[in-house]
């Protein structure tokens, strides 16, 4: 809501309207208009007509539109420059809009105006449109002829730049030969010529100051009689005004004598002109301008208000009109009021930017014609204000309308809304400044939009993929997209720059981590990393370090578009040793992609394998080499502190993971045991203590790894030599070798699936099978088969404890109780290829139990078996498993047969612990 008490305080001075140079908009013309004499002609951009007591020329935009105006009045055969001066103490004016559209009004009582006896009146203008230079203008003579007759006894003119006074004057007689003119022209005469007319001039300011007519014509005043009319012309703001207050409202007050020189003598005349110069409230969306009813300086004595008629430009309106654009035309006591609503069709809006905020302001023209008629003598004084409002800066902050869909990876966004004066020149994104030109040919869509009310939008596109969107990961699999742009406008046609920044933000859960994959065969781990949706920007750690380009290199490093790829030895660095068995070590590779900023994992691999490794080397010269492996269990401990029992025997080499030892059998602290026809030597490779009782100090468990090595004894062979020639080829004698079996229990019935090493000890209900699996494994040769001889369970991981259950005898099931055992076949697939080098049994859950008392809930298997050469005639436990059924035992006291002759190997071999769960 704008309001502002007293009356006075809002208001456009009416001299800062007057423009004579005009600086339209900024859009060029392009048509050329040739000289010609125009009445009213709407068709080539100008238009005069008569509006009572003025003429008005309409200069349309597209004539004026980004050039300069310059106007001069036709005297004749005369062009004078209508300077703002010379055009406000000769009753000229124009009101012009910032895109060009101007309005000329001309007094009827001006200067060089044709007066034909107060009645008919020629006005004649000539316009130029200066273009781009001096040189290149555009001319356009007018000319309009007005009839007004309805002369009030006194009439008062306010313009946006002069106020007017004239009083009727009685013709004077015609002398004795003077010939009657038919016309005059209204001029400034002058006045050491005249023997009759205007003399001189008192001006009231309120105290009373004397001018001659020059004098008071170089002052800016004009001052003229007509056929039957007294003239008096002011400026705005000279030294002889004065204001006055008038019921509340700011007047600019002209009061004169005029001495006149007639043939019938010296007459005075008295004449006084007030304006408003204010009197406008502004209150919400509603303009009310206030003239007072009754102007004290013209009026005295006792009079009444007999009309007021409202205009707009200078056009009276009837009151349908009125009605029709929500005027009001009332008065009070003490005033007329206009009230306006704003943003009537009749005005315009304007944009600025004070303190580079953008507002509007919106201007109308009223006018306002009052006839009051005195009581006492019934003359009537017509009172005529043209009177141009704009508003205060109204503040229209500029609104942001998100339309972005995340989903289509692209910012959409609205500015507005702007009058059609507002120019969108640039916009600064993150990385730069760019024309609107530059931004849709880099991609970024900028359009403009116009709204059915009038107003513009701008629209603002951009995809999320492009350099001047910033992204970041609040989340893993979240991507946060930010925008942020100043629109940079400018207001013509002043060039008033302005500008709206625009901060936005968009989350789309658009992340796709890199995939990694990998295999191994016997000497190295193959990775396969997938980028994800962040390309190259991830960081990948293998084995706990940084993948650099110099660890790349040594890891075969390729890459292309999509992936990369490494081989890593299994034994590097990085790779950490799970579990060792007698041939083989299972080591693992873990392998993490990560993002550097921050720090978060995006993918991990954790891959692991067997791989060959012999760990124990047996010579028949006694040497014994061992290799020591660190496994993950002991992470600090160093390789080259371990040491066999007799800690003088330390490793021959060592690095991170190993650590080799050669000794002979009967050094460093080996023992030997016999066992059978075998005789064991056994070593220990552990952290001992070392000189003083003093050992490594390491938070690690303690560290054993045993060594045994089995030789033959009783073995009799023997050797000789013959001098005869041979009679047939040399064949080499028959060595011998280890064969590895393996026990393994099965997850279910299909033998699919096995518990691994770590699973241990396996939890089992009672009752629930059992699925047992023994394998001949490294060996191809379809003419071995392996024989289960006897398998038993015991309390004690001890093969040889006591008590013990009977499972197999003799290579039969055992039937003496419910728990019986069943043999399973086993036939050829993608996992075995000979079936002979397997044997399958199940059995169920059972506990040890003493007096009704389960003695303890752990449960091993043990197995004796034999491996057989069926190119041999069978015998024995050979002829094939539960071949002999005369065997089979009835008690679970285990059984031992007579060994036969048939060339087998002997093999033992255990599984467990199994532990009985009590919860079913």
């Amino acid at each position: 809501m704008f309001a502002c008490l007293p009356l006075h305080c809002i208001m456009r001075k009416p001299e800062r309207i007057w423009l004579w140079s005009l600086m339209a908009a900024v859009f060029a013309l392009g048509q050329a208009w040739p000289n010609a004499m125009l009445g009213s002609q709407p068709s080539s951009g100008l238009k005069t007509d008569c509006v009572a007591n003025v003429m008005r020329l309409t200069l349309d935009e597209a004539l004026a539109v980004g050039n300069q105006l310059e106007v001069e009045a036709i005297n004749g055969t005369q062009y004078i420059l209508l300077t703002p001066s010379l055009a406000a103490q000769c009753g000229y004016s124009m009101e012009s809009d910032p895109w060009g559209n101007t309005r000329i009004y001309t007094s009827l009582l001006g200067c060089f105006i044709n007066n034909k006896d107060d009645m008919m009146f020629s006005v004649g203008l000539k316009l130029k449109i200066y273009r781009h230079n001096p040189s290149d203008v555009v001319s356009h003579d007018v000319a309009q002829a007005c009839s007004y007759t309805r002369w009030a006894p006194r009439e008062i003119l306010c313009d946006r730049n002069y106020m007017e006074v004239s009083m009727y004057m009685a013709p004077q007689a015609e002398t004795k030969g003077q010939k009657e003119e038919d016309s005059q022209v209204n001029a400034i005469t002058d006045a050491f010529e005249a023997v009759n007319g205007i003399w001189k001039i008192t001006f009231f300011t309120p105290e009373p100051m004397s001018m001659v007519l020059q004098e008071a014509q170089q002052a800016g005043y004009s001052a003229m009689t007509t056929s039957t009319r007294l003239v008096m012309r002011s400026p705005y703001n000279t030294a002889e005004t004065y204001s006055e207050d008038v019921a509340g409202v700011p007047m600019e007050v002209l009061r004169v004598s005029i001495h006149n020189k007639a043939q019938d003598g010296l007459k005075v005349f008295n004449l006084a002109a007030a304006c408003p110069t204010g009197g406008v409230l502004f209150t919400g969306d509603l303009i009310s301008w206030h003239v007072p009813r009754r102007v004290t300086p013209l009026l005295d004595g006792s009079i009444r208000l007999v009309e007021t008629i409202m205009g707009i430009n200078g056009q009276r309106l009837d009151k349908a009109q009125m009605a029709a654009r929500g005027y009001s035309l009332s008065t009070t006591d003490f005033h007329i009021v206009v009230e306006i609503p704003i943003g009537s069709p009749d005005g315009y809006y304007k944009s600025h930017a004070p303190d580079y905020q953008y507002h509007i302001t919106y201007t109308v023209e009223p006018m306002l014609e009052v006839l009051w008629r005195a009581d006492q003598n019934k003359d009537d004084t017509r009172y005529k204000i043209l009177f141009p409002i704009t508003t205060p800066p109204m503040s229209r902050p500029t609104h942001t309308e998100d339309r972005t869909v995340p989903e289509a990876r692209e910012f959409s966004l609205y500015v507005g809304s702007f009058l059609y004066d507002v120019e969108l020149r640039n916009i600064t994104f993150a990385t730069g400044v760019l024309t609107v030109e530059e931004s849709n040919a880099r991609g970024f869509t900028v359009q403009q939009h116009l709204l059915a009310n009038g107003t513009l939008v701008f629209s603002l596109k951009v995809p999320f993929d492009t350099d001047v969107v910033a992204k970041h990961n609040p989340e893993v699999l979240v991507t946060t997209y930010s925008l942020n742009v100043v629109f940079g406008f400018v207001i013509l046609p002043e060039e008033t720059p302005f500008s709206h920044p625009v901060a936005l933000q968009a989350s789309l859960q658009d992340v796709v981590l890199p995939e990694l994959s990998g295999t191994c065969d016997q000497d190295y781990f193959y990775i396969t990393v997938k980028y994800g949706s962040q390309g190259h920007n991830a960081n990948t750690m293998v084995g706990g370090l940084d993948l650099t380009p110099e660890l790349a290199e040594d890891y075969k490093f390729k890459n292309n578009a999509t992936h990369f790829s490494i081989d890593v030895p299994y034994a590097a660095t990085g790779s950490a040793f799970e579990l060792i068995t007698t041939n083989s070590v299972r080591a693992r590779l873990d392998v993490l992609v990560w993002d550097p900023v921050t720090n978060w994992i995006l993918s991990d691999l954790f891959l692991a394998c067997y791989f060959p490794l012999l760990t124990t080397r047996c010579y028949p010269n006694g040497t014994i080499t061992a290799l020591a492996v660190k496994v993950e269990s002991v992470p600090n401990l160093d390789p080259s502190w371990l040491t066999l029992k007799d800690q003088s025997c330390r490793p021959v080499f060592s690095n991170d993971h190993f650590a080799q030892f050669i000794f002979s059998a009967d050094s460093c602290g080996t023992t030997r045991s016999f066992f059978d026809h075998y005789m064991l030597y056994e070593n220990e490779i552990g952290l001992h203590y070392g000189e003083k009782g003093i050992s490594h100090k390491s938070p690690d468990p303690e560290y054993k790894q045993t060594i045994s090595c089995y030789y033959v004894v009783n073995d009799t062979q023997t050797i000789s030599f013959h001098t005869k020639s041979r009679l047939y080829e040399p064949k080499a004698e028959i060595g011998s070798g280890q064969m590895i079996t393996q026990m393994r229990l099965a997850t279910d019935s299909s033998y699919e699936h096995f518990y691994d090493a770590e699973d241990y000890p396996v939890e089992k209900y009672l009752r629930e099978p059992l699925h047992f699996e023994v394998e001949l494994v490294q060996s191809n040769d379809p003419h071995l088969e392996l024989i289960l001889d006897n398998c038993w369970a015991t309390l004690q991981e001890d093969r040889t404890s006591l008590p013990s259950w009977a499972i197999i005898v003799d290579g039969c099931a055992y039937l003496g109780d419910s728990y019986a055992t069943v043999f399973h076949p086993v036939s050829v697939d993608t996992r075995v290829s000979v079936p002979s080098h397997y044997k399958r049994f199940s059995m169920k859950m059972f506990a040890f139990i003493q007096e009704e008392q389960v003695l303890k809930h752990e449960v091993y298997v043990h197995c004796d078996l034999v491996i057989c050469d069926k190119t041999s005639p069978a015998e024995g436990i050979c002829q094939g498993q539960c071949a002999n059924q005369a065997l089979r035992g009835t008690s679970r006291k285990m059984k031992r047969g007579q060994r036969s002759t048939t060339p087998s190997h002997e093999e033992h071999i255990s599984s467990g612990p199994i532990v009985l769960n009590n919860f079913q």
